[in-house]
């Protein structure tokens, strides 16, 4: 699809199965304009090969990311039933997850934990880190391709069960995650979404089952869709994790992962699973006003370390049917 696009030089990068498209404009500086005349190459391209990124875009004001995301992408959303810290930069555009600089963010498809999640991600380099920072793409078929027929099936069929533990001083607070201080708000929200909810005071415990392997409603295509590696006690660091199921036990973690029957993941499960997102990671270096917009189902991202200031910002769609 990417020949469709008019007024760009165009390229696509590859690694083991995941593509990029790059896409330079060349207008006379009018830069939404442009964004309208390739409304449909930018969507067409995002289909065909799950992430595009527009070099040198020409976005400034921060409310023009939510224009063109909804021009693109469909209706912007708030971020709810939150799993990571971000704040709130205008309307419904928000910073990228605020983990601190020498932490690597694992790669996921936004939200995927949620019934919520979100049809497209765009990103908006407003800032690039002095080095690293780079917001790295894995296609989620790919990585579906590469494990195990045995894992796949027993995923697929069960699903995953996501378990969390909403306390303050760790982790979220349910406050945060669910952007609201009202409990019968969250108890509201979470029967509507198919949360199981258990309180000890102003401790929330909830589980919640969701699919692992879905496909693709507009290209038809397979792919592995869930969060279970990044919600699993062993995305841990082994100093960390020890720590925690000393303090809080197994079922008080923040947060963790099984089978949607309840059953262990197992740690060479969880390996297996982390290296399949590794052999299939392709990272394209940021430039200030940089966009990125990706599938949300056909592509995961993550955050690779960096040194410096660093300003990713992100709007998140869902298509009207």
């Amino acid at each position: 699809m990417v020949e469709t696009f008019t007024e760009a030089d165009v390229e696509t990068i590859e690694h083991n199965g995941t593509r990029l498209v790059r896409v330079l404009p060349r207008h006379d500086g009018d830069h939404r304009a442009w964004f309208t005349r390739n409304n449909w190459a930018l969507r067409a391209s995002m289909y065909e090969h799950g992430a595009v990124m527009v070099k040198n875009s020409g976005l400034a004001a921060q409310g023009e990311l939510a224009v063109v995301a909804e021009e693109i992408g469909g209706n912007t959303l708030d971020y709810n039933e939150r799993s990571t810290p971000r704040s709130r930069v205008t309307g419904k555009v928000y910073t990228s997850t605020e983990y601190p600089a020498d932490q690597t963010i694992p790669q996921h498809n936004e939200a995927s934990y949620s019934t919520n999640w979100p049809h497209n991600v765009f990103f908006f380099c407003a800032l690039a880190a002095a080095s690293g920072g780079e917001t790295p793409v894995a296609d989620s078929g790919a990585v579906l391709d590469r494990l195990p027929a045995g894992l796949v099936e027993r995923f697929a069929e069960r699903g995953v069960l996501y378990t969390r533990t909403y306390r303050k001083g760790m982790g979220l607070s349910w406050q945060e995650g669910f952007q609201t201080d009202d409990k019968d708000r969250v108890e509201s929200y979470c029967r509507d979404n198919d949360i199981q909810t258990e309180w000890d005071g102003d401790v929330l415990r909830t589980r919640q089952r969701r699919d692992a392997v879905i496909t693709h409603p507009v290209t038809g295509r397979k792919v592995w869709f869930n969060q279970a590696h990044l919600f699993h006690v062993n995305a841990l660091p082994e100093d960390v994790r020890e720590g925690l199921l000393e303090l809080c036990g197994e079922d008080g973690l923040p947060r963790n992962a099984y089978y949607g029957d309840g059953t262990p993941i197992t740690a060479e499960e969880h390996r297996t699973i982390t290296a399949a997102f590794e052999e299939t990671t392709l990272a394209e270096e940021w430039s200030t006003g940089d966009l990125m917009m990706v599938d949300n189902i056909l592509t995961t991202h993550g955050r690779r370390p960096f040194t410096g200031d660093r300003k990713v910002l992100v709007a998140m769609t869902q298509r009207v049917s």
